[in-house]
């Protein structure tokens, strides 16, 4: 092997994550190709298996080449706890994260309240006068009285003999 090319090597092992998964087997393609182990129900093919071969779960690989019916109950779970980590019943359990996600949800609605309540009472100024109901009353009747949008407006829907809003 050429020296220039070692990095290229080195690089492609580093991004497949064959560098990284110790002496598990690698037993198919997994998501998206990578050598990774990842429980998930929609796709329940890892790549590699869950937990390195020891002599007891060697000793069991080869009594699986044979006959099934031979194996124990215990035997078939011990090779299945090998090669996967939950069940599917185990990745269906309710974690209770929702309890987190909801407090911690709670929680910055509340920092935010606070927040305005800081800034309407330190940062903002008063209200001006302009906003007080006596003051609009006294606004709204002098557009009236001026005949601010006569056509299609405001003063189109008041009436002006009987003083009162058309009906």
């Amino acid at each position: 092997m050429k020296p220039s090319q070692i990095p290229l090597i080195q690089q492609v092992a580093g991004v497949h994550g064959r560098s990284k998964i110790g002496s598990r087997e690698v037993v198919g393609f997994g998501v998206n190709g990578e050598a990774n182990y990842v429980d998930r129900i929609v796709s329940p093919f890892p790549a590699i298996r869950f937990k390195e071969d020891t002599p007891d779960i060697q000793a069991l690989r080869e009594k699986e080449k044979g006959d099934w019916k031979k194996l124990t109950i215990e035997d078939k779970k011990a090779l299945y706890r090998a090669s996967f980590c939950q069940t599917f019943s185990e990745m269906r359990a309710p974690t209770g994260r929702w309890k987190s996600t909801i407090g911690c949800a709670i929680g910055f609605m509340t920092l935010g309240w606070w927040m305005y309540v800081w800034a309407k009472v330190y940062v903002y100024p008063p209200v001006p006068q302009s906003f007080s109901e006596e003051n609009r009353q006294a606004q709204l009747q002098r557009m009236i009285d001026l005949r601010i949008d006569q056509v299609d407006g405001l003063s189109s829907k008041w009436d002006y003999e009987n003083n009162r809003w058309k009906k």
